[in-house]
């Protein structure tokens, strides 16, 4: 919410991630940004992975969008997320829009 406060509406989304960095670290949050995840398939780890936008205390999947409003793909994403990263509790924070909008999901 501080995020939001100060910087409004109307930024890329990395611009937020990078204030949320330095709130994380400020505040003395364990994260980790951009942790990356394998997919398994039938046995096999595929080529291509997944990355977290956050990782917070090493088991809450922040997911940081700044779009017009969450959409059924946003949700399937999130909900992807928590169930491959093996977390119970995520995160879909939307900077967009001119109140903070987020919702938490869990598995």
């Amino acid at each position: 919410m501080e995020v939001h406060k100060n910087l409004g509406p109307g930024l890329l989304e990395i611009i937020y991630k990078d204030a949320l960095e330095i709130e994380f670290k400020e505040n003395n949050i364990p994260f980790e940004r951009e942790k990356e995840y394998s997919i398994e398939y039938k046995g096999k780890i595929l080529p291509h992975k997944f990355y977290a936008d956050f990782i917070i205390n090493e088991d809450i999947v922040l997911e940081v969008k700044a779009i017009k409003e969450f959409s059924s793909e946003h949700i399937a994403q999130i909900l992807n997320y928590i169930k491959l990263s093996r977390s119970e509790l995520g995160l879909l924070v939307n900077f967009q829009t001119k109140s903070l909008q987020y919702k938490r999901y869990i598995l």
